[in-house]
Parts: C-alpha cells; structure tokens; sequence
C-alpha cells in the first residue's frame, strides 16, 4: 500500500519528504486490520456526542441553578469540540464505511450545527497532512509563538473564557460566509478581491453559506421552544462562544505546538496522554493519538489506541505526556511575549 493511500482517504499526491515505510511498523494484515471502517460505529458516534448534547439541556431544563448550567455548558463546549473531530474523520473518510454517510450526513449532523463546512474543511485540512511542519502548513498560526510565557498563555485563555475569541471566531466565519475571506479554520487571514462586488451580492452570498448552520441550529432551537425552553438555545450560543474556543487552543497546542519545524512526523507531531478529565473536555473522540493519525489517517479513530499500544510495544513512539505537561511545556517562560 502506497503511503499516498494511507494518509488520506483520497487521492492527492504527497511530496516526498513527508512519506515514511509504513513496513517499518505494521504488516499488510495490521495495516487491514487498522484501517476496518463502520457505519455502525460512526453512527453511535454521533448519537453518542448528541444524546449527551440533549442530556445537558434536560439537566439544565430540569434543576435550573448555576451549577447545571456551569456543567451543561462545559458538556457543550466539549461535545461542539466532539462534533467537529468526528467531521475531520468524515473528512478523511474513516467515520463510516460508505462514502454518503462520511460525506453528507456527517456534514449535516457534525459539521453544520457548529458553523463549519465538511468539503471546505477536508480541502484545507489535507493540505496541513501534506505540509505539516513546514511554514506552507495551513494550520501553524494555531500552534505558532510557542512556547510563550505564563502571563502570555494566560492572557490567551482569559480571551477565550470571556468570549472575546469567540467573537472574533464568529465575525471570521461570517466574513468567510460572504466571501470576504478565503475559508480557514486557523487564525491568519487572506482577504480575497471585492471589485465589482454589490453589498447585495455579499449579503446573498453570505446567506447561501450560511443557510445549512441556519437551517440546523434553527431545527435545534426549535426542538427546544417544543420542549418548553427555547432560552436553552442561548446556552448554546455562549458553549461556542466561551468553552470551544479554550478546548480549541489546548488541542491545537498538544498536537503541534512546541515540535520541531520538520518534515518527519514523528518529530512534528504530539501523542497526548488523555485521562477521563480530558477525554471529556480537550480530548473527545480519541484525538490526542495525533501522531498515529498522521501516520496513517486511514485509521479510524476508535482504533487508534490499539495503533498507539502496537507502535509502543515495538518502540517505535515515546511515551506520551499528559496534557499538564504540554501546558508546562508551552509555557516555558521567555523574554518576549505575545
């Protein structure tokens, strides 16, 4: 099998510098074994993620206090950060084993609630595979100026707490939407040619974008205004705002931050030990095995802690280090900060 083949599910050309003998590691068996995908595993996934989405709002609907709503935001935030890794898997095709439910209902039922967009996103994303640890990848503004100070990171995280990156993530996605900007689900910002353009062709095309995220969260808060809580629905407007944003950064900075600038994904990449705390928070969906992932992203992710377990008994892999030692590590203190 051709490492083309293993890293995505489709069939884009990888330079040179960034294939790695899989036969170094894994038999073709293995390999096979590896890379089994499941409708049946892919759709418990997603109800999974929603049937707890729908246990935090009646929580929250049944004892009304500030602790429910502190802990049903908390869940949200968390399974918001669980709706967009399982799109990344139906972006690489490994979520189900037929292409429809990768590619449309996991939009529809992952992507969309959360204002993001599967094609655009897998269009983006395979680039990063390709071009990960070089300044060509198009996710290095989310892990770039580290490490930073401790006042630096947090200063980062008290912007995202208070919804001040969240506001900034809402403006972005709209101006994305009106074709302001080109599509990105990273922080740096390429405007894209306005001449000729009518604030009626923006605004039409803005609601073109937007319509399937209206459409889904409206469905959303109307199931809610049946329930008899429509005012829920601000829970989870404020879950995106506030916990998203900080669970984004925590992952983003465990995958790549602080690697080495290099073409080697066992050097640019970060396996992070999760605990129970983790999975429920920054870790949902078995995404802290990112190094295995970007070995092989064929592999589904429920299969990647047995991928991990064969890479450490053969001594291939590092032990891993939990998610308070990559905090300590990104912030290492240095004379600049951010």
């Amino acid at each position: 099998m051709h490492s083309r083949e293993i890293l995505t599910s489709t069939p884009h050309e990888l330079p040179a510098v960034t294939r790695r003998k899989l036969s170094e590691f894994f038999s073709k068996a293995e390999v096979a074994e590896l890379t089994a995908r499941s409708d049946w595993r892919g759709a418990w996934a997603i109800f999974f993620n929603w049937g707890l989405i729908a246990g935090a709002f009646m929580l929250m609907a049944l004892w009304p206090n500030p602790l429910s709503y502190l802990f049903g935001l908390l869940v949200l935030g968390s399974r918001m950060l669980a709706l967009a890794i399982l799109q990344h898997e139906g972006a690489h095709g490994t979520l189900f084993k037929t292409r429809w439910f990768n590619e449309v209902f996991t939009d529809w039922t992952c992507a969309r609630p959360i204002w993001q967009n599967l094609p655009k996103y897998r269009a983006h994303h395979l680039v990063h595979h390709t071009k990960t640890g070089t300044q060509l990848d198009p996710d290095i503004s989310l892990h770039a100026g580290f490490p930073t100070t401790r006042r630096s990171l947090a200063r980062k995280f008290l912007r995202d707490i208070t919804g001040i990156t969240g506001l900034k993530l809402l403006y972005g996605q709209w101006l994305m939407d009106a074709g302001k900007i080109k599509w990105t689900v990273a922080n740096d910002v390429q405007r894209l040619p306005q001449e000729g353009r009518t604030r009626l062709d923006v605004a039409h095309t803005a609601l073109r974008n937007m319509a399937p995220m209206l459409l889904t969260n409206g469905l959303l808060l109307g199931i809610l205004a049946v329930s008899g809580h429509p005012m829920l629905y601000g829970m989870w407007v404020l879950a995106y705002l506030t916990p998203l944003p900080l669970f984004v950064r925590i992952r983003s900075m465990a995958e790549h931050g602080c690697m080495e600038s290099s073409t080697d994904m066992f050097r640019n990449t970060r396996t992070t030990k999760a605990g129970w705390l983790a999975r429920m928070t920054v870790a949902p969906a078995r995404v802290n095995y990112h190094m295995e992932h970007h070995l092989m992203a064929s592999v589904p992710f429920y299969r990647l802690p047995r991928m991990h377990a064969m890479l450490r008994e053969r001594q291939a892999v590092p032990v891993a280090p939990g998610y308070a030692e990559v905090l300590r590590i990104a912030s290492t203190p240095r004379t600049a900060e951010t």
